[in-house]
C-alpha cells in the first residue's frame, strides 16, 4: 500500500486541484467582467447565434489589458478588454472578432472548457509525481526534468484543441454566412496583437499552432467543402 501512496497523493491533489481551479477561475471572472453591449458586434453574434438555431449569444468583456479571448468552464464566452480595445481602434474588423467568438464557442462546444481543467489539474499532479520519482535517481535535476516534460505536454494537447476549435468556427463562420476570410485575416494579425512591450513571445504562441499551419488546416477544409476562399 505504501508503494502506492505518491500515485494516490497524486489523484487527491489533482481533484483538488480541479475544483479549487474552477472555482478561483469563477470567481475571477464574475469579479472583472460585464456584458458586452457593442450594436455592431451584436449583430455578428446574432448571425452566428441564427446558425446554431439559438436566441442569442452572449458574449462579456473580461477587465484585462492582454489581447485574448477565453471561454470559462460553465460555458461563458469571454473576450479581454485589451481585444475589445483593438476593436474600438480599428486594428480588428467586426468580422474578426467575431470569428474569436466562434472560436471560443468552438472550444465550449467540444469540451475544452473543463478538459482544460482536468488537464491542467492532472499535469500538476503527474508533475509532483514524476519529480517524486526522478528527483531519486537524479537529484537536483529530477524537478527540471518533470518540469519540461508536463509543459510539452500541455503544449501539444492544447494545439489539438486550437486545431479543433479553428475547424468548428470555420464551419459556424461560413454557416453564418461570414466565412473565413475574417479568421484566416485575424491569425496573422495576432503576433503582433499579442506581442508583449518588452519583446518577450506571447503566452498565446507557446500554446497554439503556427499562423501558416492554422490557416493551412483551414483552407484544407474548404478544399473539402468546396469553398474558395480569398
Amino acid at each position: 500500500m505504501l508503494k502506492f501512496m505518491p500515485i494516490i497523493l497524486a489523484i487527491a491533489y489533482a481533484v483538488a486541484m480541479y475544483r479549487f481551479s474552477v472555482w478561483r477561475t469563477r470567481r475571477e471572472l464574475d469579479a472583472r467582467s460585464t456584458e458586452l453591449a457593442d450594436p455592431l458586434l451584436k449583430r455578428m453574434t446574432d448571425r452566428l447565434a441564427r446558425a446554431l438555431d439559438l436566441p442569442r449569444i452572449r458574449v462579456h468583456i473580461y477587465e484585462i489589458d492582454p489581447v485574448n479571448g477565453l471561454a470559462a468552464p460553465d460555458g461563458r464566452i469571454f473576450i479581454t478588454r485589451g481585444f475589445y480595445r483593438k476593436f474600438q481602434q480599428g486594428e480588428v474588423s467586426a468580422d474578426e472578432l467575431a470569428s474569436v467568438i466562434a472560436h471560443e464557442l468552438g472550444h465550449v462546444a467540444l469540451g475544452h472548457t473543463r478538459k482544460r481543467m482536468i488537464d491542467f489539474s492532472g499535469q500538476n499532479a503527474m508533475r509532483a509525481a514524476l519529480a517524486m520519482l526522478l528527483s531519486r535517481f537524479l537529484p537536483g535535476i529530477g524537478i527540471w526534468i518533470a518540469n519540461g516534460l508536463t509543459s510539452l505536454l500541455a503544449a501539444r494537447l492544447s494545439r489539438s484543441d486550437e486545431y479543433e476549435a479553428d475547424a468548428y468556427a470555420a464551419a459556424l463562420l461560413t454557416r453564418a454566412g461570414i466565412g473565413t476570410a475574417p479568421q484566416k485575416s485575424l491569425f496573422r494579425k495576432l503576433e503582433a496583437l499579442t506581442q508583449s512591450r518588452g519583446g518577450a513571445m506571447p503566452a498565446w504562441l507557446m500554446s497554439h499552432p503556427k499562423t501558416d499551419e492554422r490557416i493551412a488546416a483551414i483552407e484544407k477544409m474548404e478544399q473539402r467543402w468546396g469553398v474558395e476562399g480569398p
